[in-house]
């Protein structure tokens, strides 16, 4: 039988993220303050993101014609501005459209295109890139415009907050949303073709998820004693729903980090005692081995969240015994607007390891690959149902149809990674179906790397797999290559492929296993890429240590 969550299922209003932010009863003053800048005195109070939130919608809809359902893409770093934006494209009854500020110019043209972003917003460090993009993509110059502290006074892009309706006689209303059909946010992940993949998250994907959040681990901290700090990159869905909703949601002051940098992220920590932290795991990688960790009070800590891969019990008893820190694990994907599962607070300790219990309201199997479902303690596909799961890949039923399966009267999504399930119901993941390296939680799509690497004039063919990479605690994608030239293959050649990969790709996706070379790739008689042939070479070749993980 398929596993029901072991919390109690928890009322999930039918509201749109707006309504469910700014029209329910809170548990918390009108000034609580829910952004703070992490280096400035910069701020939003709750009252404060609603108001400027209003104005933006309202210029949106007064100034620029918004329509429903028009789209806003963000090209930024994290700054306290985003939930303000965010929420004035919801107040106009348009979807954000978050996109790596890791991206080049081409990788975001191909976001805004295939997404049909009607405008765009970004920060003046980002703005060069950002114009090239939208020239490619068709978006006026007239709708780009900036967040953060820095204006532009060299050109006439304009700052968000002058994008207001500022003639008291006309009052603009929010648009009506249906929060189960319309779409808050069109995520991108990386898809094993190479080509990122729009996942449309409905509002009501998005507040079912807050729900679950606070019907779990959420009645843990508050906003009373509790102060979070704002790491995980709000582009992410992991960052939106945990960060910027969730502060939101739950008084939740967070003090917003623009990139993450281990000396800021130590001192500020220390300066405005914070006592909850979301993760990836090269953090905890970093508290437990920096010397530089030595000489910062970190002692407000309560707990510390990490998702996108498990710890090992070696690292956690680390940060512990040296920090008295403990570290709660936790999963979810893009698709599921993220997160599923989470080790309850009071059992950090006692299921390192796994990612904890499922969410209330949600339902799990694990299949075989004839889809036939497996009992407790033996491998397979997780599959995933609830109000939080996507409503499917933008522009892409064949993605969607091979990614939903009804079954048990309920909508599956098959999330292929493959893990099991113990006797007190806690989760492990132990493996992917896909193909997907995740660097540091972020995604990447070998054969997207594989389709620029062939651009190079000294490869004939390459393959691209996922290798450990022990001291970061996390995969990295790693080129095996046919030489064109075959007296030429070596170290030097490496380097300049490396090189020449580096300005081609977001630094999540350089090619930091390196380059190897090969005399061919190995291929099945169709033509296709045994890439488990390679990675069973490099598990031999290193060890175990090229073995990729999750």
């Amino acid at each position: 039988m398929p596993t029901k969550s072991s919390f109690p299922d928890v009322e999930i209003p039918n509201l749109d993220l707006w309504a469910f932010m700014f029209n329910q009863k809170k548990d918390f003053p009108d000034d609580q303050v829910i952004y703070r800048s992490l280096d400035s005195q910069r701020h939003y109070t709750w009252k404060g993101v609603r108001d400027a939130a209003t104005a933006f919608g309202e210029g949106l809809v007064n100034l620029w014609d918004w329509e429903k359902g028009d789209i806003l893409a963000i090209y930024a770093p994290n700054d306290i501005d985003f939930g303000p934006l965010v929420y004035g494209v919801f107040f106009a009854g348009g979807i954000v459209s978050p996109a790596n500020p890791g991206y080049s110019p081409d990788e975001l043209s191909f976001q805004l295109k295939n997404a049909g972003a009607k405008a765009l917003a970004t920060t003046k460090a980002f703005l060069p890139a950002a114009k090239k993009a939208a020239e490619q993509s068709g978006i006026p110059i007239d709708r780009i415009i900036l967040i953060g502290e820095e204006r532009d006074d060299s050109s006439n892009t304009k700052h968000w907050s002058n994008i207001r309706n500022v003639s008291r006689a006309s009052r603009y209303r929010r648009r009506k949303l249906d929060a189960e059909k319309d779409l808050a946010f069109l995520v991108y992940s990386s898809g094993t073709t190479g080509l990122p993949k729009g996942v449309m998250l409905s509002h009501r994907n998005v507040v079912a998820d807050l729900c679950l959040i606070r019907g779990s681990v959420g009645h843990y901290y508050d906003g009373k004693k509790d102060k979070i700090l704002g790491v995980l990159p709000f582009f992410h869905i992991y960052g939106l729903t945990g960060l910027v909703h969730q502060s939101l949601h739950r008084g939740l002051e967070m003090v917003v980090m623009p990139a993450f940098d281990m000396k800021t992220f130590l001192e500020s920590v220390q300066r405005h005692k914070i006592t909850f932290i979301y993760v990836a795991p090269p953090v905890i990688v970093r508290l437990a081995r920096d010397k530089m960790v030595d000489g910062y009070d970190l002692s407000t800590v309560r707990m510390i969240t990490c998702g996108a891969a498990p710890l090992t019990q070696e690292l956690v008893d680390s940060v512990h015994s040296r920090l008295n820190i403990k570290i709660n694990q936790a999963y979810g994907l893009s698709e599921t607007s993220p997160m599923t599962h989470t080790q309850p607070w009071d059992e950090w300790y006692s299921s390192v390891g796994s990612v904890g219990k499922m969410f209330p309201n949600m339902t799990a199997k694990y299949v075989d690959a004839e889809g036939n479902e497996l009992p407790s303690n033996q491998p397979g596909e997780l599959w995933l149902a609830g109000p939080n799961v996507f409503g499917g890949y933008w522009k892409n039923q064949k993605a969607t149809d091979e990614s939903i399966v009804h079954a048990d009267g309920l909508r599956y999504f098959k999330t292929g990674d493959v893990g099991y399930q113990d006797a007190e119901h806690n989760f492990f993941i132990t493996d992917r179906v896909k193909e997907l390296i995740k660097y540091k939680g972020f995604q990447v799509a070998p054969a997207e790397l594989e389709g620029k690497l062939m651009d190079h004039p000294a490869i004939n063919d390459v393959c691209v797999i996922s290798v450990y990479d022990k001291n970061q605690e996390t995969e990295v994608p790693r080129a095996y290559v046919v030489a064109a030239d075959k007296g030429k293959a070596g170290d030097d050649l490496a380097k300049e492929i490396v090189d020449w990969m580096n300005g081609k790709v977001a630094n999540h996706k350089r090619l930091r296993g390196g380059v190897k070379f090969l005399e061919e790739i190995p291929k099945s008689a169709s033509g296709k890429i045994l890439r488990r042939v390679l990675k069973d070479k490099v598990k031999q070749e290193e060890g175990g240590e090229g073995k990729a993980k999750l």
